[in-house]
């Protein structure tokens, strides 16, 4: 099954005086059924909390689903703000009534396209530590898919396969290769 999917929109949902942006009706109206939000390259063009949480309340009205990217960067890491940082992201933007059309993605800024990946204890921690968090704050039973994104290649995804936390992945520059992309499924399974 293969679907066509958008990596960002306008937050405002129709048609209007916002020249080169693309709305979510537009998105919808191609045939995307999924749209990435939040992504760390939108937050340093200013998306801030605020904007995301209208990007996804857009996307949801025109029923898209939304992969929603949550990350510290290697300063906040280094700071020991790994965990406020994923919590603020996740309590100023998602509410109970989007868990059904979203899709968690945890994406260290740090390690996207650098090659370095987090290690699996701290993955663990991590992944853990977003369930534990949308359980609490939103008090919901059914939980969304928690992928991974960031520096996935053929060469480490054994070390993600191994970790039972990560629901999927978020393939990011390995996936402009089919030789790279075809390597991670292939190796993925090994």
């Amino acid at each position: 099954l293969i679907s066509l999917g958008a990596q960002n929109c306008h937050f405002h949902e129709g048609y209007g005086a916002f020249t080169g942006a693309v709305s979510a009706t537009m998105l919808k109206r191609l045939g995307a059924e999924y749209i990435i939000l939040g992504h760390s390259e939108n937050r340093l063009e200013g998306d801030t909390n605020q904007i995301i949480k209208s990007k996804i309340q857009s996307a949801l009205n025109q029923k898209l689903n939304i992969i929603f990217c949550v990350g510290e960067s290697l300063r906040e890491k280094k700071l020991g703000k790994t965990y406020s940082v994923i919590r603020n992201q996740i309590n100023a933007t998602i509410k109970k009534n989007v868990l059904k059309k979203i899709i968690i993605a945890y994406e260290p800024v740090w390690s996207i396209g650098s090659g370095k990946i987090p290690q699996a204890d701290e993955l663990k921690k991590i992944f853990k530590f977003i369930r534990n968090e949308i359980r609490k704050k939103l008090k919901v039973g059914n939980l969304p898919a928690i992928i991974y994104g960031g520096s996935v290649s053929g060469k480490n995804i054994k070390i993600f396969s191994l970790i039972p936390e990560i629901d999927g992945f978020l393939i990011g520059g390995a996936s402009q290769s089919s030789k790279k992309f075809i390597d991670i499924i292939k190796n993925y399974y090994k």
